[in-house]
C-alpha cells in the first residue's frame, strides 16, 4: 500500500506541477492544447508501444513447442497472477535481461534475453518472470503512460514559457508580486529537470512493487533476491545496446552511469531492492 500511496502522491505533484506552470503562462488554452497534444502523443504510444519495443530489439516470439520449459513457467505463473496468459519472446542477446509490456493484462507480453537464459536456475528465472507478470498486473504500462503525459504537457509548456519570456508574451500581472519574465523563464527551465525527476520517482515505485509482487506470486522472495544480485554484476560487465528511452521497461537498469546517472535512473538501488525482498 506504501507503493501505491507513493505512486499517487508522485502523480498528484506532476498534475500540481502542471496547473502551476500553465498557470504561470497565463493562458487556459495553451494549457489545453499542450495537455491534448501530449496526451495525444502518449495515447498513440501506450496503444503501440509493445509492437514497438519488441521489433526495436529484435523480438521472436516463441510458441510452447519452441520454448516448453520457458513458456510452462510463464504460464504457471501467470495462472498465480491471476491474469491471461501473455505472449512470450526471447530477445537475441547475450546481455541478461527482462521486460513486460502491453498495454493491459489481455494484451501481455513478456520478452526473455537468451544471456538470462543461460544464467539464471528456475527458481531465479520464476522470480524474474514473476516480477515482469507484476507488472501486468498492476497495469504499470498504463500508470507510466499517464506520468508520460503529464511530464511530457509539463515539458511543452515549459518550452512556451522559455520562448514567451525570450520574446516578451505570456502573462505580465505578476511582474510587480516578483514575478515577470525572469520568473517565467526561471520557471521554464526547473519544470522539465522536475517533471522528469518525479516521473522516474514513479517509475522507482513501480519496481518495488512489481518486486513485491513478483515474490507473492513466485510463492518466495528468494529466488528473485539472487536473481537481482546475478543479473546487477552481470550487466555491469555486460551492458546492454539499449535505447535510453525504454530503459524503465527492464528488470534491471541496462545502461551503466555514475552519481549523476543514478539520480536520473528509472530503476532504484538494487542493493535497496534485495535488501526489501529479504526482509519479506
Amino acid at each position: 500500500m506504501t507503493n501505491v500511496l507513493r505512486t499517487t502522491v508522485l502523480l498528484a505533484a506532476l498534475t500540481a506541477l502542471f496547473l502551476v506552470i500553465g498557470g504561470a503562462i497565463g493562458g487556459n488554452q495553451g494549457l489545453f492544447v499542450a495537455f491534448i497534444f501530449a496526451l495525444l502523443m502518449n495515447f498513440a504510444s501506450y496503444w503501440f508501444s509493445d509492437k514497438i519495443v519488441l521489433s526495436m530489439y529484435r523480438a521472436r516470439e516463441v510458441s510452447l513447442q519452441e520454448a516448453p520449459d520457458l513458456y510452462r513457467l510463464v504460464q504457471r505463473l501467470a495462472q498465480r497472477a491471476g491474469i491471461p496468459m501473455p505472449r512470450v519472446y526471447i530477445i537475441p542477446s547475450d546481455a541478461p535481461n527482462a521486460f513486460a509490456t502491453g498495454r493491459n493484462p489481455q494484451h501481455g507480453a513478456v520478452a526473455v534475453t537468451e544471456g538470462i537464459l543461460r544464467m539464471l536456475d528456475t527458481d531465479e528465472l520464476a522470480g524474474v518472470l514473476a516480477h515482469e507478470l507484476g507488472h501486468i498486473r498492476n497495469r504499470d504500462t498504463l500508470i507510466m503512460t499517464v506520468a508520460a503525459t503529464l511530464a511530457g504537457a509539463i515539458t511543452m509548456l515549459a518550452h512556451m514559457a522559455q520562448w514567451g519570456a525570450i520574446f516578451g508574451f505570456g502573462r505580465r500581472d505578476d511582474e510587480d508580486s516578483g514575478g515577470g519574465m525572469l520568473g517565467l523563464l526561471f520557471m521554464a527551465i526547473l519544470a522539465p529537470i522536475a517533471a522528469t525527476l518525479i516521473q522516474l520517482a514513479i517509475s522507482r515505485s513501480r519496481e518495488y512493487f512489481a518486486d513485491s509482487t513478483g515474490a507473492a506470486v513466485a510463492g518466495s522472495p528468494s529466488g528473485l533476491a539472487r536473481a537481482l544480485e546475478k543479473l546487477h554484476y552481470a550487466s555491469q560487465r555486460l551492458p546492454m545496446d539499449a535505447n535510453p528511452a525504454t530503459a524503465h521497461l527492464f528488470i534491471v537498469n541496462p545502461l551503466t552511469g555514475g552519481a549523476l546517472v543514478n539520480l536520473f535512473s528509472t530503476h532504484p538501488p538494487i542493493e535497496e531492492r534485495i535488501r526489501r525482498l529479504r526482509r519479506l
